[in-house]
């Protein structure tokens, strides 16, 4: 996820390469981030990446970021330098315990498609002023789309929708394919028949701002093909596959 936000900021306008430092232990992954740019600075040390930083992304597994601040919270200057963490499951409070009581803390939840600038990106936060949120979600608003939520309680829940939901729309996809070739048509083919048919549908939820129902409404004709469709995989616990999948995301 960390490879996936600094190809979207390397991609946005709101901050310049040059102004991106990139920490990671591996020779082979830093290699590999010079293939893309030879622009941002790259290092092996996270106590040189934040210094003189304004903001510092933690985008570590969570099991990672006690170590993580070991490393540099007394190297972190927590009246001016934001901290915005991906980590999941790891709450303000704890995060306050790692570094400090007074530090300016963000929780973010993108998903992988913000490296192509279309992520959804849900966000909280602890002792930030009105302008360092709207700093932080005017950044990532550039990759995609924003949700500033007050209750980090509901961070899980956005979660499950997005970051995790976009396997779950890979699955079906994949699982459409699946139907697909054995219907007799070639993968490759019904891969981009689905993927123009996902692109049609939210199109269409933008366009009227309708609920998805009235969509299918408009498709169900009585005796028809579609509500047959609809009503075996309904009978094969559909919906409620996708919402117990999603409730079984929660930390």
């Amino acid at each position: 996820m960390g490879g996936a936000i600094a190809k979207g900021l390397l991609k946005s306008n709101q901050i310049a390469a040059k102004d991106i430092t990139i920490s990671d232990i591996s020779e082979k992954t830093l290699n590999n981030f010079r293939v893309i740019s030879d622009e941002w600075k790259l290092t092996t040390s996270n106590e040189e990446a934040i210094a003189d930083s304004e903001i510092i992304i933690l985008a570590v597994k969570p099991w990672l970021v006690e170590k993580i601040a070991g490393e540099i919270r007394e190297k972190t200057d927590y009246n001016n330098q934001i901290i915005v963490s991906i980590a999941a499951g790891v709450e303000l409070k704890t995060l306050q315990s790692l570094f400090s009581e007074n530090a300016i803390l963000f929780r973010l939840i993108p998903n992988t498609a913000i490296e192509v600038m279309e992520s959804v990106s849900t966000v909280t936060s602890i002792n930030a002023s009105k302008e360092q949120i709207e700093k932080i979600c005017l950044i990532f608003e550039e990759m995609g789309k924003v949700f500033y939520v007050e209750n980090e309680k509901l961070l899980n829940a956005f979660m499950a929708l997005s970051s995790c939901g976009i396997a779950y729309a890979f699955r079906y996809i994949r699982a459409a394919m699946e139907g697909g070739v054995e219907m007799g048509i070639y993968p490759e083919t019904a891969k981009e028949v689905i993927m123009q048919t996902l692109k049609g549908a939210v199109k269409l939820l933008e366009e009227n701002h309708s609920h998805p129902e009235n969509e299918i409404d408009k498709v169900t004709t009585p005796g028809g093909i579609t509500i047959r469709g609809l009503n075996e995989m309904e009978a094969n616990g559909f919906t409620n596959a996708v919402i117990k999948g999603l409730k079984k995301s929660l930390p």
